[in-house]
């Protein structure tokens, strides 16, 4: 009865982390991927007001022009670039899975950066279409070599995800440059993932729009807003994929959701400073208080943090984590390998401080 496509798909790693943890009261839990932080009150109150005043149906499923044109304002402001054609999504979720069903066909490559966002693997294996892993451990960096032996006739999209999940990586202007550079060269379209961008702590945000046409950018309100129960992304891109993709959102998602379109609209103008300085400094609790007894690079963005297990297990470690009362979660959900944990710092600081008293404790070398 059940489509081979769907047996592909595992129960999610994180899932298995919470079924493990389901007797724990109160765990100290660093597993969470969202951020710890409300929705603005400037945001909530544009969204009751649209509600009331009876915003509450479907829009158009390209998304309200107000909310594209919102989006071309903020890129410009950001990054001073022009995006072309605009969807709104449902969520940067919503919006990889429209890109897939767009993209590939049966056997179908897609180069993926191991460790990789979960979604990814498990969508192109969705739509039939097949991952070809690039490792970059130790350090999480992109190489030109390793492109060139991911290349494969069947070869027909690059997804990168800077700032990066798990690893909190960061790709720097050149090697967006090298992977946008190796898309155009190869007629491949290349897929960017910037969910995170807004959260980058030691240089200047980057988007592959600053490096070519030939790019499909992904972003959305869950991490800039908090909204992540909103269901609000937004892709741009080449125009015949956009089309398409709104033709399949047309028969899937619909559109995304009237009111939270709105509110998007207020989200995008919103101050970010104070948050993102406060996620930097839970990045140095973290990161400071981890360095000395695990193998770890200092994540440059996002809020995660890829430390090596010991004895490079990590499920063996996260076992004994979840037995002292920390939740974590092995890098097999977002790796070929399982020799990481990831850790999200979306938590107080005092979560943090008792999640790194703890762990610490629980390395033996």
């Amino acid at each position: 009865m059940i489509s081979k496509r769907a047996k592909m798909l595992d129960a999610s790693g994180i899932r298995k982390v919470f079924d493990l943890a389901a007797a724990l009261e109160e765990p100290v839990n660093l597993s969470i991927g969202q951020p710890d932080f409300d929705v603005a009150d400037n945001v909530k109150e544009e969204a009751i007001n649209w509600i009331r005043s009876g915003f509450n149906k479907y829009t158009v499923t390209q998304g309200i022009p107000e909310l594209a044109d919102e989006v071309r304002g903020y890129y410009q402001r950001r990054f001073n670039v022009e995006l072309d054609r605009i969807l709104i999504t449902s969520g940067v979720s919503g919006g990889l899975t429209l890109a897939f069903f767009a993209l590939f066909d049966e056997g179908d490559e897609a180069i993926v950066f191991d460790p990789y966002f979960v979604m990814y693997k498990h969508l192109i294996h969705l739509v039939g279409g097949v991952p070809i892993f690039v490792d970059t451990y130790p350090d999480f960096r992109i190489t030109a070599e390793a492109l060139e032996n991911a290349l494969s006739s069947r070869t027909k999209a690059i997804i990168i995800n800077s700032p990066a999940n798990p690893t909190g990586a960061v790709l720097t202007p050149d090697e967006v440059k090298l992977v946008a550079d190796f898309a155009d060269a190869h007629n491949l379209l290349l897929i960017s993932d910037e969910i995170y961008e807004q959260f980058t702590y030691d240089a200047d945000p980057v988007t592959a729009a600053q490096f070519t046409k030939n790019a499909l950018i992904l972003n959305g309100l869950s991490k800039l807003g908090g909204m992540t129960g909103w269901r609000v992304g937004y892709a741009a891109g080449p125009d015949e994929l956009i089309e398409r993709m709104t033709m399949i959102q047309q028969y899937t998602f619909v559109c995304a959701p009237a009111f939270a379109q709105k509110a998007a609209m207020v989200a995008l103008q919103n101050d970010t400073t104070d948050t993102i300085a406060a996620y930097k400094r839970k990045r140095g609790i973290v990161y400071d208080g981890l360095k000395e007894r695990f193998n770890v690079t200092k994540p440059a963005g996002a809020f995660y943090i890829f430390p090596e297990a010991p004895g490079r297990d990590a499920d063996k470690f996260v076992r004994r984590a979840i037995e002292n009362n920390v939740l974590i979660i092995p890098g097999n959900v977002f790796s070929e390998k399982n020799t990481h944990f990831r850790i999200s710092f979306a938590a107080t600081d005092e979560t943090l401080q008792e999640g790194v008293r703890i762990l610490s404790g629980l390395c033996t070398g």
